[in-house]
């Protein structure tokens, strides 16, 4: 048997690779890298490795294998499922792909770019549009999330309706696996027919297989003329047939299509400044609609105008507005935005990043609706999101004047509530968020065994050791040092 590095000499030898930029073991140093966004976990860590190269990530890896030094690989640390934090135990390190931010190719003829994993979101964007080309992921944070961190967690956003989700972006990967052997899998093929397509095993992987170090991304043409509007309906069931109706009517044009509630808005006016209400009246239900075209002249300010008319003859919307410039289509992006920094000033919440097939969206909410109030009088649900791809964002608030701690003490009985629902329309726990720490339990619930055992031989194969953000996505034992 190998003889195994001591975690003291291995620790020693990363300080030694990485410099002082590279290692940080001071407590105040490695705060920011120990906690999430939500602040429901605070880990602990023997340090904190920031690499500035794929070499570096290599050798800091096979370092840590030899030590059997647990990993927890992170991006911009803005999940929202606890799966780039570590564990309170502070036996293994974090590893930052933060210093790997360099946009190392853009083809904008190949309609391709590639980037290392710590490069920005929005950077991403910025640099496809100076080649007048769209890399079309946008989501809340992405003036901090790092693109490996979309990766890891399969990221999805406003736009996934017309582009798909980062599954759908990813062109080739370039990954660290777990014993430090570098996969060079970074390929712009659009057609590769030779075997399993490995790179899929590491895009929702959530840095339990290995580390992603740099991504070939799939680029489109960048949109010439784009038309927002917000809409008033009565009812939720409205707002999908309007989706299916509005899908037709673009000629498959449509690029976002947000539901939001009435709920959803009060909170978003009460809590944030400089926010109105788009529409004189109050409705329950409102549709954030987004149409495109990489065509200056689409006329498609006359397809949805012509739409909306219709839609309104047959009942579908009740009142409405089109933006009329850029600054008043961005004034009602933040009514979306809004709702979601409002929720924290609403007391004690407890939230779910469900999916359902988009012909059950209604049906969840009002099953949803019904069952949740039944458990609970006066409880305050939330139900928003990229409804057009079945995706539902379902918080539920405590009831006014409710106490926060007994409310989030119902946590698990609530999250079966909710769940069940979703998973009797064929649906699932997670849409967009990944599991991380947070739906380890759900997911072992939920999850046929077969298919555990599947993704266990998976995680078995490429790490043996178990040494890869440890406890993850699957419940296991933690390793020890």
């Amino acid at each position: 048997m190998a003889h195994m590095t001591e975690p003291s000499a291995a620790l020693a030898q990363l300080q030694k690779l990485l410099g002082d930029k590279g290692f940080i073991a001071d407590a105040a140093g490695m705060e920011p890298f120990l906690r999430e966004e939500r602040g429901t976990y605070h880990g602990a860590a023997k340090a904190v490795l920031r690499p500035a190269s794929t070499e570096e990530v290599a050798a800091a890896v096979k370092i840590c294998a030899e030590a059997q030094l647990p990993i927890f690989p992170q991006a911009g640390n803005t999940g929202l499922a606890g799966g780039a934090v570590p564990w309170e135990d502070g036996k293994g390190v974090v590893l930052s792909v933060a210093r790997l931010n360099r946009i190392r190719d853009i083809d904008p003829i190949d309609y391709s770019i590639t980037v290392e994993a710590g490069v920005i979101l929005a950077e991403v964007q910025k640099a496809a549009e100076s080649v007048d080309r769209l890399f079309p992921l946008s989501l809340g944070a992405e003036g901090s999330c790092q693109i490996g961190g979309n990766i890891s967690t399969n990221a999805g956003g406003i736009q996934v309706l017309r582009y798909g989700n980062t599954r759908s972006l990813v062109l080739g990967l370039e990954v660290v696996l777990p014993d430090g052997r570098v996969w060079h899998g970074l390929r712009a093929l659009r057609k590769d027919n030779t075997g399993y397509d490995m790179k899929q095993l590491f895009i929702g992987g959530e840095g339990t297989l290995g580390i992603v170090t740099a991504a070939t991304l799939r680029l489109f043409p960048l949109p010439k003329s784009v038309e927002t509007a917000f809409l008033g309906l009565t009812r939720v069931e409205d707002a999908m047939e309007l989706f299916s109706r509005a899908r037709k009517a673009s000629g498959d044009q449509l690029t976002a299509f947000e539901l939001i509630s009435r709920f959803g808005i009060d909170m978003a006016l009460k809590h944030v400044s400089g926010l109105t209400d788009p529409l004189p009246t109050v409705f329950p239900w409102h549709v954030l609609l987004e149409v495109s075209s990489s065509e200056a002249q689409s006329g498609l300010l006359e397809t949805l105008e012509r739409f909306l008319s219709d839609s309104m003859e047959a009942g579908l919307i009740k009142d409405g507005v089109i933006a009329k410039s850029g600054a008043q289509a961005r004034d009602l992006w933040r009514i979306r935005e809004g709702l979601v920094e409002a929720q924290k000033y609403e007391g004690a919440s407890v939230k779910h990043d469900i999916s359902v097939p988009v012909s059950k969206v209604a049906t969840f909410i009002t099953r949803a609706h019904a069952a949740i109030e039944e458990w609970m009088p006066g409880i305050r649900p939330n139900a928003f999101g990229h409804v057009g791809d079945g995706n539902i964002h379902y918080n539920i608030h405590q009831p006014v004047a409710a106490d926060k701690a007994a409310f989030l003490a119902k946590q698990t009985e609530l999250n079966r509530i909710v769940h069940d629902i979703a998973v009797g329309l064929n649906g699932s726990i997670s849409a967009e968020h990944g599991i991380g720490r947070l739906k380890v339990g759900e997911l072992a619930h939920y999850k046929e065994p077969l298919e555990i055992e599947m993704m266990r031989r998976v995680k078995q194969a490429l790490d043996p050791g178990g040494i890869m953000n440890p406890g993850k996505i699957l419940a296991q034992k933690i390793p020890t040092t």
